[in-house]
């Protein structure tokens, strides 16, 4: 039986606006998306275009800003929350901002339920994340590129600003993914140090448990040509009892306890 995942990797709102902005500016279109909901697609006055022609190539930032039925606004949110809740694209049933505070509410509750989301300004962190969920390894370490389309933009504070209130719930989205993201981060760092506290102390119990092997071995080669043999029997009783101590001791860990994000992936 195959196990399916919903995963995710978030992007800095405004820096992912500006990155999409730049591809449609090039030519790109979504007109394949049937951006299909509780059935249907949505008609063309929930969804009104944003451009007449084959596409919106050259468009400038204001003009792209400027369109309220922009796809591009708050995008992350949408693409994560149940539109379902909020009457799909149809937004005459309730206030924008009660639609928004619905589907960011839905998106945060969807990432949280998630195994596993990244995010692409912590590359190193999210490999380290997806390679510590679902027990893989890349072949390549991942690379942190900065010097994106989205930050040769060249837009001014005052737009950044602008584009981040056009895309408020995106923020808070994104706000709450990095705290979430930074406590899983942490509870893996802690789990792998957990696991090799124990691997340290069971290697350690074992090498102890040699030696004291190797030293009663001795005293009863002494023991034997001294003419005893009583208390061998003995002697390996409490062997076989120091054992199973041991091994509980293993099954028992140290305490430590963390929030186990990874079980909910059935290993593979």
């Amino acid at each position: 039986m195959l196990n399916f995942y919903y995963i995710t990797v978030l992007r800095d709102p405004v820096s992912r606006y500006l990155s999409e902005w730049k591809h449609v500016q090039r030519g790109a279109t979504w007109k394949t998306a049937a951006h299909v909901c509780d059935g249907r697609p949505p008609t063309s006055d929930e969804l009104p275009a944003c451009y007449a022609g084959e596409d919106w190539a050259g468009v400038a930032l204001a003009d792209f800003t400027a369109c309220t039925s922009n796809l591009a606004n708050n995008r992350q949110v949408r693409m994560l929350a149940d539109l379902s809740l909020v009457g799909c694209y149809n937004a005459t049933g309730a206030s924008e901002p009660q639609r928004g505070r619905a589907l960011l509410a839905s998106a945060k509750a969807n990432l949280r339920r998630m195994a596993f989301f990244g995010l692409t300004e912590f590359q190193r962190k999210t490999q380290y994340l997806f390679e510590g969920t679902f027990g893989l390894r890349f072949l390549r370490a991942f690379t942190q590129a900065n010097n994106t389309r989205a930050a040769s933009t060249g837009v001014g504070e005052e737009v950044r600003q602008r584009i981040a209130a056009l895309n408020a719930p995106d923020v808070e989205l994104y706000e709450f993914a990095r705290e979430l993201f930074q406590r899983r981060y942490r509870a893996q760092r802690q789990r792998e140090r957990a696991e090799e506290r124990r691997r340290l102390r069971r290697r350690r119990w074992q090498r102890e448990r040699r030696q004291r092997k190797q030293y009663r071995s001795f005293l009863s080669r002494v023991w034997r040509r001294g003419g005893g043999e009583e208390g061998e029997e003995e002697e390996e009783k409490e062997e076989d009892e120091e054992e199973g101590r041991g091994e509980m001791g293993e099954e028992m860990g140290d305490g430590t306890t963390t929030e186990d994000y990874s079980s909910q992936v059935v290993r593979w």
